[in-house]
This record gives C-alpha cells, sequence and structure tokens, in this order.
C-alpha cells in the first residue's frame, strides 16, 4: 500500500474519531459531587428510607430487607413475593413514630396482587399485619413507591397493571395514589371517602413533598416517552389513558414536566433545597429540576451521574443523596459491582 494511502486513511480515521467524540452524549460533569459506594453486590435495590438513630433501611426486588450501619449491611427480613417483570418486593416506609411503635410499612407483590403490610422491627421483620391488599398488579405497572407525608398519612403510588381504564376509575386501586391512615383505615378528608387521593396515573414510581409549601410531587412513567413530573392536588386527575403530556383538556391536570423527547422512566423522586433530584431508569441518569421560588415551575434542568445506568431510587438524609442503581432488573447491562448504593454530598 503506498504511504500517501496510508496517510489518507489516518486522517480520515483520526476525523472519525474526533466526529464520535464531539457528537456521542458523555457523562455530566461531577466534579464537586463527592460520592461514595456504600452496599454493592445488590440485586435490584428498590426503596431506601432511614431509622431514626441513622441507620439506612432498604428494599430489594426479590423479598430481603437489610438495614445498613458503620459499614455493614444485615438483612431483617426475607418476604416470599411474587417476582414477574417490574413486581416484587417494592416500596418501603419508615413510622414517624417509630421509637415508640417500631413500624415499618411495605409495599410488595403477592399471592394475592400488591399489598401494603406493617411490620414490627425488633431486630428482625414480624407480625405482618395487611393494610391493603388485592392492589391490581401485573408484569408491569406496579407503582409501588411508599412515603409518609406531611400531615403523617401514608401514602402509596399504585400502577395501572397494565388496565389503562382502570385509572379513571375511582372505584379501583389500579392507576393512583393512595391516601391511608397508619392501621389502614380510610382518611376521613380523603376526597372518594375511600383510599385514591389522585388519579388518572399511569405508573407513577415516585413522590417527595417540598417542606415548606407542603406541595406535593409525583414521577410517572408515559406511554411511548411522555414521561411527566407532576405537582399532585388532592382528588386530582392526571388524565391517563384519556390525556398524558402535552395533551390536556378541561378537568384533567397537566404536568409540571414532560419528556417527548427521550424516554427517562422516571422513578424515585427527591425535594432538596428548590430542587427535585429524579431518578431515571431508561434514561440512566439523576435528572436534577431546579424550580421557581413558588416550586410551580421549572427555571433550569441537567443530567447527573450518567455514568451508572439504571438509577431506580433517590433519598435526601441529613445532607446526602443516596441513589440505588437498579443495573440486575433485567432491562440494565449490570457494571462492577452491581447493584449498588451510592452516598452522594448535596450541593
Amino acid at each position: 500500500m503506498k504511504r500517501k494511502t496510508i496517510i489518507i486513511i489516518v486522517f480520515v480515521f483520526l476525523i472519525v474519531i474526533l466526529t464520535l467524540y464531539f457528537i456521542i452524549p458523555k457523562p455530566a460533569n461531577q466534579k464537586g459531587y463527592e460520592t461514595e459506594i456504600l452496599v454493592q453486590d445488590l440485586n435490584t435495590p428498590w426503596a431506601i428510607d432511614f431509622l431514626p438513630d441513622g441507620k439506612m433501611i432498604f428494599t430489594e426486588r426479590g423479598g430481603r430487607v437489610s438495614i445498613f450501619d458503620k459499614g455493614a449491611t444485615k438483612t431483617v427480613g426475607t418476604i416470599t413475593v411474587t417476582q414477574i417483570g417490574e413486581s416484587g418486593m417494592l416500596g418501603i416506609a419508615v413510622d414517624p413514630e417509630f421509637n415508640t411503635n417500631k413500624f415499618i410499612y411495605l409495599y410488595y407483590t403477592g399471592s394475592n396482587g400488591n399489598r401494603i403490610s406493617r411490620f414490627t422491627l425488633n431486630g428482625t421483620l414480624k407480625n405482618e399485619t395487611v393494610l391493603i391488599d388485592r392492589i391490581p398488579n401485573a408484569q408491569f405497572h406496579n407503582g409501588g413507591r411508599l412515603k409518609f407525608g406531611p400531615d403523617g398519612k401514608l401514602y402509596a403510588t399504585t400502577g395501572d397493571a397494565t388496565n389503562n381504564q382502570s385509572a379513571q376509575d375511582i372505584n379501583s386501586l389500579g392507576g393512583k395514589i393512595l391516601r391511608i391512615n397508619k392501621d389502614g383505615t380510610v382518611p376521613s378528608d380523603n376526597p372518594f371517602r375511600n383510599y385514591v387521593y389522585s388519579y388518572g396515573h399511569r405508573d407513577p414510581q415516585g413522590i417527595t413533598w417540598n417542606p415548606l409549601t407542603q406541595d406535593m410531587y409525583s414521577s410517572e412513567h408515559g406511554a411511548t416517552r411522555n414521561d411527566e413530573i407532576n405537582i399532585i392536588t388532592k382528588g386530582g386527575n392526571y388524565g391517563w389513558p384519556l390525556y398524558q403530556g402535552n395533551e390536556s383538556a378541561q378537568g384533567y391536570i397537566k404536568p409540571l414536566v414532560v419528556y417527548t423527547d427521550f424516554t427517562l422512566a422516571p422513578s424515585g423522586v427527591a425535594y432538596y433545597n428548590g430542587v427535585l433530584y429524579v431518578a431515571g431508569l431508561r434514561g440512566s441518569q439523576l435528572r436534577k429540576i431546579t424550580l421557581s421560588i413558588d416550586g410551580n415551575s421549572v427555571t433550569g434542568q441537567e443530567a447527573l451521574f450518567t455514568n451508572l445506568g439504571r438509577i431506580r431510587e433517590v433519598v435526601v438524609h441529613d445532607g446526602y443523596m443516596y441513589i440505588a442503581t437498579s443495573n440486575r432488573d433485567g432491562r440494565g447491562i449490570p457494571q462492577s459491582g452491581d447493584d449498588k448504593i451510592i452516598r452522594i454530598k448535596v450541593l
């Protein structure tokens, strides 16, 4: 091969490499974020919460519940779950009065569908009390997030379980955000005199609150993109399956944010100091959404930690963010040490 030909080939190769370097998306600049891997070699950690003494408690989708404390992980319960597709052991919430009652709440898929149960934690999880059973379940769209609100009520997100018409039926538990008394009864001020707090949801997997305004935010998986971040109002109808994304009509609440140009597949969501942090599964990122002072509009967005793969959960606790990867959930590409729970100093 002539020298001139070789030079041309090398030149073209370099041009291709440089072009790819500039056009292929690269991990977000993480300068300034202090990260630490707390736990690794997990199998699809789904939800994280904290005990009053600062110990971290978390679920894995196969049914395991564990506590992380001072560098060590201890299993405190292994619940028999039905794990098919997106179902299994999902949400967890620690009772605000845990120091006196020792209650832990779990959302998981059992033999009769998805359920919300209360357990007593005394060394291990014991004394299950089923609060709500027969929440619609399916291979996909199970919702699953549990959180206590500022009002002391327990909130739960439920998916439409691939029966999209159920989301508009206020007598169905599918495609909703539920509001529950801690003993499993219906709060007297719920909008429909049942567990339903808001409806018209497809597959909401995250909820959080602004502690100053008490505004409630939720993340929701759309169909063919159209992933949403919503501000949740009591009795509100969020449109699915009649409307989604930027579509709307009188009587239906439009989202705060909608993603139409890429799929984020948002899951856990946390609020901190005027910012929403959203865990992105298919988007493979932690989405940072900066809010206006009143929290009702968006002033900026950026993608963080785009080199970790699928991110399932984000929680803010004592000035740190805790995120969980979900690369072993059957849809990701596991990396070394997956799955992980990572602690990040909040800026």
